[in-house]
């Protein structure tokens, strides 16, 4: 009995000891913390020194006081000259009745070399009794993070040996072939009329097709692939705006593609292109993608439908007319013809 208690101290002593290295590895980061008022900002970033192509990891906390409305920062605000692979926002409250915030960014360094997580502003409003709700003459309160200065390592370290390989042995004689350079030429152009024969072809087919049965095919195509799991959505519904924005470049001339969603919507309430009927019904269509896309949202199978829906309703009540695009109707049949003869 005496050595199984013996044996079970040794054990515990030794989970304890593994978790404490455990523990020592996975906080190894860089943080910062600020304090004004009520309000307390952590700003941690792991790891410290990554390689490239490593995930970087980026929280930031912000705890407040009861009555007191924190305004977090936008999404992406101030990171874009990193990629954002994740983020994920959360908001709790802990057992002293404070509300504490959080934003966790999973990001990628475009280059290796320096870089720096810039400052974070974060504003609140004091809305406690007997408290001025912002400073005078401000909208509210502002915390200035200091910045994170950090190093990404090249994927070969400096301390790589650079040792020269040794000289080749002697070249033997090129064929025929490979020493007469006709027969090369008539080859690569041989490849190059293939090669526009093929672009020319694909090209007329599409120039064909109206914007709206390019975006009804590619609808289609997607809607055959096997549809993922709710909480693994996010590239069904990249891949189902992105032909709604493609659309709406062939339809009307609107460079959907290269501008963020909101400054899409700007452009898109001045076009006398569409009402507002399919204006509203486009904006929501986009806020809900941009739900799963950005913020991490799992959308519920009824919701699913309901976008799908959505995009296939628009894309039926703005395409083209027979007047705007004629190549794209049918022929008239036989019957018609007649009739109208």
């Amino acid at each position: 009995m005496k050595s199984i208690g013996e044996m079970r101290k040794w054990l515990s002593f030794a989970s304890g000891c593994f978790l404490f290295f455990t523990l020592s590895i996975e906080s190894h980061g860089l943080s910062t913390d600020s304090q004004s008022g009520p309000v307390q900002v952590h700003v941690e970033v792991l790891p410290d020194a990554p390689l490239i192509g490593d995930p970087i990891r980026l929280r930031v906390e912000v705890k407040a006081e009861p009555e007191v409305e924190v305004l977090m920062p936008e999404f992406g605000e101030a990171l874009d000259r990193f990629r954002i692979v994740d983020f994920v926002p959360r908001e709790s409250i802990d057992d002293s009745g404070n509300t504490v915030y959080e934003q966790r960014y999973t990001l990628q360094a475009p280059a290796s070399g320096s870089h720096t997580i810039p400052a974070i502003l974060i504003e609140f409003v004091d809305r406690r009794p007997g408290r001025n709700l912002a400073p005078q003459n401000q909208d509210a309160y502002e915390i200035l993070t200091e910045g994170l200065p950090f190093e990404v390592a090249s994927v070969m370290p400096e301390s790589a040996e650079a040792e020269l390989a040794p000289a080749l042995g002697r070249l033997e004689k090129p064929s025929a072939m490979a020493s007469n350079p006709s027969i090369w030429i008539i080859v690569l152009l041989a490849l190059i009329g293939v090669a526009s024969f093929l672009a020319f072809r694909s090209f007329r087919r599409s120039s064909t097709m109206s914007a709206w049965e390019i975006a009804h095919q590619e609808l289609e195509g997607l809607l055959s692939s096997p549809r993922p799991q709710a909480h693994a959505m996010g590239p069904f519904f990249v891949d189902l705006s992105d032909i709604v924005r493609r659309y709406l470049e062939g339809r009307f001339s609107l460079r959907s593609p290269e501008l963020t969603t909101e400054r899409f919507l700007e452009l898109v309430v001045g076009s006398p292109d569409l009402g507002r009927k399919h204006q509203s019904l486009l904006r929501n269509f986009l806020n809900q993608c941009d739900l799963v896309k950005f913020a991490g949202h799992i959308p519920t199978e009824e919701s699913i439908e309901e976008a799908i829906e959505a995009a296939r309703r628009f894309l039926d009540e703005t395409r083209e007319t027979a007047e705007e695009n004629p190549l794209s109707q049918p022929p008239m049949s036989n019957e018609i013809k007649e009739t109208t003869t």
